[in-house]
């Protein structure tokens, strides 16, 4: 198991038990207050305990050893949960979306109880909380499942705080007998779903990006050619390639040296090459070294 895959599965246990509650919580809260953008968020909450379960699987995935069928390893594992998490959220988007817009062709509804604004603050408090210690992690240690998940917790709190103002606004509208204000909750559910699909459409594409291997860029590669022009016996690079893996980077690369060198010589400095890079850069994977005469 990889150093980084520790840290990434307590945080995503930690995720699934608040999540849990979370979901119990507005879900009873949604019933008691009579409140359908409190009972839609409890949906979003759902997905996210579904999200983290294939967060898991993932991990576990991408943690295993480079064999015959993947010599690369089984990095983009976390890329794929990623994909699945963004889809989830966008099915869950489109859900509620359709049970808001129902609100508007059915009878006037009733504003919300309280309580819905209590546990709507809550869970705004609670998610940004989650969503600030994953994106922590998750970019610590280049997970993008993780990152996914934690742009996951944010969109909950949006939409919890989209449901905050829209039952807000029906308390105020049956309060004040302010007869448009009443369908303020019908109108969060529907901001809610749009946010969530918008997040989901998001992570799908930076995900599908890497799964697609994308080369890094001149500016981003140029710290490593850096570090092999310090290497001893490295007279020129021929060619650096560098791609995204999943959470990490292999590098493809062609160096020049001494004609003269034996072939044990060459291959030492070709050693030295990957020896240097994966040591000194966390996200460097693996190092494919080809040697040519200067």
């Amino acid at each position: 198991m990889r150093k980084n895959s520790q840290p990434i599965i307590v945080a995503t246990w930690i995720g699934i038990i608040v999540n849990l509650l979370l979901t119990i919580l507005k879900a009873v809260g949604g019933v008691i207050s009579g409140s359908r953008a409190l009972l839609a968020d409890a949906l979003h909450s759902a997905s996210d305990i579904v999200g983290s379960i294939v967060v898991l699987f993932a991990v576990k995935i991408a943690n295993k050893p480079p064999d015959e069928e993947h010599p690369y390893g089984h990095g983009k594992a976390e890329n794929i949960a990623s994909i699945i998490v963004a889809l989830l959220l966008i099915i869950v988007g489109v859900e509620i979306s359709i049970s808001s817009i129902k609100v508007f062709f059915g009878e006037v509804p009733q504003a919300p109880g309280a309580l819905a604004l209590v546990i709507l603050a809550l869970s705004i408090l609670i998610k940004e909380v989650l969503f600030y210690y994953k994106l922590w992690l998750g970019k610590k240690y280049k997970s993008s499942a993780l990152i996914a998940e934690a742009w996951h917790h944010r969109s909950d709190s949006l939409s919890s705080i989209a449901a905050l103002i829209g039952v807000g606004l029906a308390i105020i509208g049956e309060h004040f007998h302010i007869p448009f204000l009443v369908y303020g909750d019908a109108i969060a559910g529907i901001i809610v779903s749009l946010i969530v699909i918008k997040v989901g459409y998001h992570l799908i594409r930076t995900s599908a990006t890497i799964i697609l291997e994308k080369v890094l860029s001149k500016d981003e590669v140029e710290v490593y050619k850096k570090t092999v022009l310090a290497i001893e016996g490295v007279r020129r690079i021929d060619q650096l390639l560098a791609r995204t893996h999943g959470s990490y980077i292999i590098i493809d690369i062609k160096i020049s040296v001494d004609p003269n060198l034996s072939v044990k010589k060459g291959h030492d400095i070709a050693s030295e090459t990957k020896r240097t890079l994966i040591e000194k850069y966390q996200e460097v994977e693996d190092v494919l070294v080809h040697i040519n005469p200067y």
